[in-house]
């Protein structure tokens, strides 16, 4: 079984122009290429499986036992590794290159992984999208959360109110993003909608495991087809 899923970065947002003169907004993301540094089987391991690594890293950054583990797959060391689980024996081997043309073509739907934006600490309304106060003349408490628990039966905050705090930085899957275009010189891929994430953050691309339709566009869907 190939592998459904690469390693990359997002790069920021584009357009692209299709033939009929419409425009498309995309998500340009730096995908690829992704060395095998570690195969693992059902007969060694109990279970399929394919560790890919993405991303260069200073030498004096990488400890010895990663040295050895680079060493033994015979590839330059990564900043990044991640497992990808499969359902059956993977046709790649150790030393492998996966490239973007290797998984994506145009057309395809794939989801897209990574971290949201980090907000640092906001209050309810920010966060949770709380209504606040009245803001009339004299109102002080008009973007306060209100009341946050009883005075009678248990006299405490519930676990898991939602109250402010940190907000971002959490992990977020977009579904079923088309693929508009693939550059396979700059290992570029080029998809429709946006990506979670600053410009330069790291993302996990896949193939969509539920692939439908989000909005009704004829021509993406003779495109897809």
């Amino acid at each position: 079984m190939s592998v459904n899923q690469l390693l990359g970065t997002k790069r920021e947002m584009s357009q692209v122009f299709r033939d009929d003169g419409t425009v498309v907004p995309v998500t340009i993301l730096e995908v690829g290429p992704c060395p095998v540094t570690q195969v693992k089987t059902a007969e060694t391991d109990g279970y399929f499986a394919v560790q890919l690594g993405y991303g260069a890293i200073k030498q004096s950054s990488v400890k010895k036992p990663m040295k050895g583990h680079f060493k033994k797959a015979g590839t330059e060391p990564r900043h990044r590794l991640r497992e990808v689980r499969l359902t059956a024996a993977p046709t790649v081997k150790t030393g492998d290159v996966v490239k973007v043309t290797d998984v994506f073509k145009e057309g395809d739907w794939v989801d897209v992984i990574g971290l949201t934006k980090g907000r640092g600490y906001q209050g309810g309304v920010k966060r949770h999208g709380f209504l606040g106060g009245p803001e009339g003349h004299g109102t002080k408490f008009m973007r306060e959360p209100g009341s946050s628990g009883t005075n009678t039966a248990i006299a405490h905050v519930r676990k898991g109110k939602r109250m402010a705090g940190h907000m971002g930085v959490e992990r977020c899957t977009v579904r079923n993003l088309l693929v508009a275009r693939v550059d396979a010189e700059k290992n570029l891929l080029f998809v429709r909608g946006a990506v979670p994430g600053f410009n330069g953050a790291y993302i996990t691309v896949r193939k969509a495991k539920a692939k439908r339709f989000a909005k009704p566009d004829r021509a993406l869907r003779k495109q897809a087809k």
